[in-house]
């Protein structure tokens, strides 16, 4: 009877919370954008590399052209076409101080559709950022806006959807605005990990223990009380939700932390702005994670967060002991329609179990200050707002030499730590440079993950730039110019039976533009996700015999040129 009795207070205190939550949010303002039912395959909050997830992801069967409407009255402020990211996409400003985004889109409206290509065609640019004023576009609620696609960074048909606020950018979460989604299950709790917070979280690997589930909720599966050996610890889950409409593992809304029936800190999912989302790296057990673990959300606020979504309430959920007493730990786990699971055991502090883990030797970098490397030939600069937690001072370098390289190679720090915000890399020249190769200098940044390259900017004999992420870096000379792709064979190529033209040119660091002309005009090619550029024969390329001139012009500023005589 007691338990019964427990739930019924966590669910009418957990209504209120999240009535409070929502009390700013317009329920029965936005329709579904589809015609179809909004069933799920992301929601707002979820993990995702680099980033929450910003808004919701509707499927739309794995098929494009479902017709898109616009979710409320409003006039269309932006649309956008980029090869990655959103792909075509539209914004909508609504008269209650909200705003919509619509993502993926296969096309737009047809007025819109043609106003877009003349704007391109006038900036002789695929890609584009478009502002409207109030009166260019307005549309009705439930207008006819786009067709769904799958262009842009999306693996599959579907929409992406999101709300926000027109004047601070923030997003919100759409779950809060009762659309007619059905969710009446709890979320599921797979996983709990344990830190010792007398080390950093990136001094040491988790300590995991198996949950389960049991007639009391979610229990430890292996121990009847957590024994720990140190006297500071904090606790990570791996959790997820689901919907009636399907089995996907969707993210969790909120999380709470409880000592002693008191509660210490929570994370929400509520509202995040895009200049914020790079947080989740501190959420997250980013270190876990880059080596191939699962997603882990902490249940603590480390040092150098400064991140929107966690609430300090008695701690930041770094717990203490000072004794040897048994203490109630529990943690409940939200979605945004209140359904709740909680996980509860017992910990007790033991000191002979202290020493099974082992602290970082030598210099350490710590966050919300500066922190300097400076070695000869290179300097590595951190802000104070570069680092989440205390890691290592780690630095090695090796001397690599071949023609196009200019220095050799300095490794710092450790891939598998994240970084806020950039830190400046300066290098200095270890030989000289022939002046044709001056200009095309990049300093370029090796991890397990791949290899990524800056401009740099030259100061005397040094160069510098500014880098994302630890790793080894290096001057490199790009020398090489870009590859295009011959259009057929013969004099004249034969293109009678084609439907298109496809373009896929090559570099080495990277195409920085790409541009065909057809008979001396510039012809517009696609290049949805980066790899392909398209032309689908119009009426800009009637039939007959045509000169066809391709451009491809890399990051250091080299060119290669192609030119074809082709049949239509």
């Amino acid at each position: 009877m007691k338990y019964k009795v427990l739930w019924l207070t966590l669910f009418y205190f957990n209504s209120l919370f999240l009535a409070a939550q929502s009390a700013n949010i317009p329920t029965n303002y936005f329709q579904n954008p589809l015609d179809i039912s909004m069933d799920l395959s992301s929601n707002f909050g979820e993990l995702r590399s680099g980033h929450w997830h910003m808004g919701l992801d509707i499927r739309t069967h794995a098929r494009p052209n479902y017709t898109v409407h616009a979710a409320a009255q409003g006039y269309i402020a932006h649309i956008g076409i980029r090869p990655g990211s959103f792909g075509q996409f539209i914004i909508i400003n609504h008269p209650n101080g909200l705003s919509t985004l619509y993502a993926h889109l296969n096309s737009f409206f047809p007025e819109l559709q043609a106003y877009i290509t003349k704007q391109q065609y006038a900036k002789k640019s695929w890609a584009i950022e478009l502002d409207f004023q109030p009166q260019q576009f307005p549309v009705p609620k439930g207008f006819i806006i786009a067709k769904s696609g799958n262009t842009g960074g999306s693996l599959g048909p579907h929409l992406h959807f999101e709300i926000f606020n027109t004047k601070s950018g923030k997003r919100l979460n759409p779950l809060l605005f009762n659309f007619p989604i059905k969710d009446d299950l709890n979320p599921q709790i797979l996983k709990l990990a344990m830190y010792d917070r007398n080390l950093s979280v990136y001094e040491q690997a988790p300590v995991f223990y198996n949950v389960k589930n049991s007639s009391q909720g979610f229990i430890l599966a292996n121990e009847s009380i957590m024994k720990v050996g140190s006297n500071r610890i904090s606790f990570a889950i791996r959790a997820f939700d689901k919907m009636n409409s399907r089995a996907s593992r969707n993210g969790i809304y909120m999380a709470k932390l409880f000592f002693d029936n008191r509660e210490q800190i929570r994370f929400v999912l509520d509202s995040i702005d895009y200049d914020e989302t790079v947080y989740i790296n501190a959420h997250i057990d980013y270190q876990h994670k880059y080596n191939g673990g699962s997603y882990l959300q902490h249940l603590s606020k480390l040092p150098g967060d400064k991140g929107p979504v966690y609430k300090e309430k008695e701690s930041n959920g770094v717990l203490y002991f000072n004794d040897t007493l048994e203490h109630t730990v529990h943690i409940e786990v939200y979605d945004a329609y209140g359904n709740v699971s909680q996980l509860k055991f017992m910990v007790q502090y033991d000191s002979s179990l202290a020493g099974q883990y082992n602290s970082a030797s030598g210099h350490e970098w710590a966050p919300n200050k500066s922190n300097v490397l400076l070695k000869k030939g290179f300097e590595f600069f951190l802000s104070p707002q570069a680092l989440y937690d205390t890691v290592e001072e780690v630095f090695d370098t090796k001397a690599e030499a071949t023609p196009y390289t200019f220095s050799s190679a300095f490794t710092v720090g450790n891939d598998a730590w994240p970084i806020h915000d950039d830190a400046l890399v300066r290098i200095q020249l270890n030989k000289q440079v022939p002046a044709q190769w001056q200009d095309k200098l990049f300093i370029v940044r090796t991890t397990k993950k791949g290899t990524t390259e800056e401009k740099a900017v030259w100061e005397k004999n040094w160069l510098s730039a500014k880098f994302g992420s630890f790793g080894k870096f290096q001057i490199q000379a790009d020398v090489q110019p870009p590859g295009i792709n011959n259009l057929g064979k013969g004099d004249t190529v034969n293109l009678t039976k084609a439907r298109r033209i496809v373009f896929k040119p090559t570099d080495n660091f990277g195409i920085q533009k790409f541009d065909v002309f057809l008979d001396g005009n510039w012809l517009m090619f696609t290049n949805d996700k980066y790899k392909y550029w398209i032309y689908d024969f119009d009426e800009r390329c009637a039939p007959g015999v045509h000169e066809l001139r391709a451009r491809a012009e890399d990051k250091a500023g080299n060119v290669t040129e192609k030119t074809w005589w082709f049949r239509r």
